[in-house]
């Protein structure tokens, strides 16, 4: 039987720190364990990626106690910033990074040196990765992420049902969507945001101040975490997913849009453009603008909203990708294939 150690951040399970990494490991978690392997999880509380020194001490005691020759998959965001936790058990253990969003630094070049294998979990991050640091292509595998199969959502005649869903921080580009829904506001619409409220008060309370001078505040809602059964619902009732990120690796709610048929408003930004992607036909389920252009992006929405013509067009291209999406399935798949062979080495 194969076994494997998966450090992970303590928040992994968290209703309401819900992440797109998180939700990731999950998945891999439970999908190895159901292909057969023996999954012992370690979750490691603290403030990472800026673990203090209790924390990497508590690290370093975990990796400590790990038999010599142990096979372990450390999430990105525990690994890379702390390669001299990592150094002294690289000899000894087969240590494997999960990197969902590069931090580029020279902490995370010394702590991917000490990797035997490195998954990205997009082509973006590998190809960002292979730019920055000198690893061997060989070493770098790719595992996408999955996603779930869901019912097609029935959209509205007018389109005007947007939704945005990400923590609302800087770098998912809220202020930039708060922007550009002030230059709509003439239009019929309402827009949803679905994410933490807590990972930086002082830009929502920003972001809640131009709402509220452009007299948005009744047609944006902040209703902040949500999972589960709720989520799925906001996806169900939306006829547009809103994505403005300043950077973004992979995009997990682009295809959790998709496979619903719900057509994409993206920056196109990292891996956004390949997440978006095509439909078998050539037409891309979205529209794509330059990131941090709050313009840009009211001119797609004023696009979507006042053209029935390109609302259809893109609804059935969502509708076309949806059918290419891969499941979880083949994320464990690509993963466990990168387990083994680290395994091997």
């Amino acid at each position: 039987m194969t076994a494997v150690h998966v450090v992970l951040p303590g928040d992994i399970d968290d209703p309401a720190n819900p992440s797109g990494g998180n939700a990731y490991d999950r998945h891999v978690c439970d999908g190895l364990a159901g292909l057969g392997w023996t999954v012992r999880e370690h979750q490691v509380p603290g403030g990472w990626p800026r673990p203090g020194p209790p924390e990497r001490a508590a690290l370093g005691a975990l990796l400590g106690g790990l038999p010599d020759g142990a096979t372990v998959l450390l999430d990105g965001l525990v690994a890379s910033t702390v390669p001299g936790v990592l150094v002294p058990h690289a000899a000894r253990l087969r240590l494997v990074v999960l990197v969902h969003l590069p931090i580029e630094d020279d902490a995370e070049r010394r702590a991917l040196a000490t990797a035997t294998a490195v998954v990205a979990t997009s082509e973006w991050t590998r190809r960002r990765l292979l730019e920055r640091y000198p690893l061997a292509p060989g070493r770098v595998a790719v595992a996408p992420p999955g996603v779930e199969p869901a019912p097609a959502a029935p959209g509205t005649p007018g389109g005007g049902r947007l939704l945005c869903v990400a923590a609302v921080t800087p770098v998912k580009g809220h202020d930039v969507l708060a922007d550009a829904l002030a230059e709509v506001a003439e239009l019929g619409w309402t827009c949803d945001w679905i994410g933490p409220l807590d990972r930086d008060p002082a830009f929502v309370d920003r972001v809640r101040r131009r709402l509220t001078d452009a007299g948005l505040t009744a047609r944006v809602r902040l209703v902040g975490a949500r999972s589960g059964a709720d989520l799925a619902d906001a996806y169900a009732a939306a006829d547009l997913l809103v994505q403005p990120s300043r950077r973004e690796t992979y995009g997990m709610v682009v295809t959790e849009a998709l496979a619903r048929g719900v057509p994409v408003l993206a920056a196109d930004t990292g891996g956004l453009p390949a997440t978006l992607g095509h439909a078998p036909g050539g037409d891309r389920p979205g529209l794509l603008v330059p990131p941090d252009d709050p313009g840009a992006t009211a001119a797609a929405l004023r696009r979507w909203l006042t053209d029935p013509g390109l609302r259809d067009r893109l609804r059935r291209a969502a509708r076309q990708r949806r059918d290419t999406l891969t499941g979880w399935p083949v994320t464990v798949d690509r993963l466990a294939t990168a387990l083994k062979e680290a395994t091997a080495a």
